[in-house]
């Protein structure tokens, strides 16, 4: 029920949060911020009136609900906007609510190129920077000029450039310091005749069977979304979070070495004496793929995507999580990490 509203924001106690986590895993907070206008976090987080730092919720498509109740805030507002425009470079703003495939579309339709890659991707604009999302070549952080955020730690609101956001492989600042900043909006810079990113494998060929030589951005990201629905299954289908492992990043000596033990191991070159390896083909050696426990799943098209077939609970979710790990790290010697943060759990 709601026991507390203003113009900015509605508290609600408690709350359901079943149908706020993609993986529609059964959770639920004691206490619920929906703050509408995102200048409105400090009067919001004072409605909370507790000592506990509340979990911040986009669209839940990041999370796996492990344990117990929470305070949880949510960022409704999902205003969008051109900040500047010189007739090539154009800085756009969106708030941390905007869904994020929404506004890639919108970008879309200015016909601005940059975030055509990322498109398809479920979350909210605001959860973009924190996991510093990727797909097909491309990460966001690469278009960030700058993160707006509420320090928690100063009470003040504050703007990072992008090299404050301390962007990495599906990492950030706002990642490694979790419960310091809420991530209130996002600028990005974006062109008019950027060069479209086409190397990742098979986003060429979609493109090439389409008869399209001279891609707009537009048409990058129909093959991508097409791509995308043929590997992934829709949240709105079966619960999921998308990839649920991180591709790991291992010294080149390790992979050297692994490629002399298992033909046919994909390596990515990452950074000097760094590789990447794919952990979708590490679990899928280890016989993962379509696997059920109960409701808790591996998504038979994509051994990366654990699945809740109906009514599985987190701890089982990341009950199998674990054990996929352990069986890579057996056989391989390498270490998994999950890509969604795990509420109420430890790794």
């Amino acid at each position: 029920m709601i026991t507390a509203m203003s113009d900015s924001f509605r508290l609600l106690q408690p709350a359901d949060l079943g149908p706020r986590n993609t993986f529609g895993v059964a959770a639920h907070a004691r206490r619920l911020i929906e703050v509408l206008d995102a200048a409105a976090v400090p009067q919001a987080l004072a409605a909370l009136d507790g000592d506990m730092r509340p979990l911040v919720i986009g669209g839940g498509s990041n999370l796996l609900f492990a344990g117990d109740a929470i305070d949880a805030l949510a960022i409704i507002d999902a205003r969008r906007s051109v900040v500047s425009d010189d007739g090539e470079r154009v800085v756009v703003r969106a708030a941390a609510g905007a869904d994020w495939h929404g506004f890639v579309l919108w970008t879309l339709a200015q016909e601005l190129g940059g975030m055509e890659n990322l498109a398809l991707i479920p979350g909210t604009v605001g959860a973009a920077p924190i996991q510093n999302i990727g797909a097909y070549g491309v990460e966001v952080g690469e278009h960030v000029v700058a993160v707006e955020a509420f320090d928690q730690d100063t009470r003040n609101f504050v703007r990072l450039d992008r090299d404050a956001c301390r962007f990495g492989y599906r990492d950030s600042i706002f990642k490694q310091l979790p419960d310091r900043w809420i991530v209130t909006a996002v600028e990005f810079a974006l062109h008019r005749f950027a060069e479209p990113v086409l190397d990742y494998a098979g986003l060429r060929d979609v493109l090439a069977a389409r008869g399209i030589t001279a891609p707009r951005p537009l048409d990058v990201a129909e093959a991508v979304i097409d791509i995308r629905r043929s590997k992934l299954p829709d949240p709105a289908v079966i619960g999921n979070a998308g990839s649920f492992f991180k591709n790991p990043i291992v010294p080149a000596a390790q992979a050297a070495a692994l490629v002399a033990a298992h033909a046919g191991i994909p390596v990515f070159a990452v950074d000097e004496g760094l590789r990447k390896l794919s952990a979708a083909w590490l679990i899928d050696r280890c016989g993962w793929k379509g696997h059920r426990d109960g409701d808790a799943g591996v998504a038979p098209g994509h051994a990366l995507v654990l699945v809740n077939h109906g009514n599985a609970q987190g701890t089982e979710l990341l009950g199998l999580a674990r054990r996929i790990a352990a069986s890579v790290q057996m056989r391989f010697g390498v270490a998994l990490e999950p890509e969604p943060k795990i509420v109420g759990a430890a790794w």
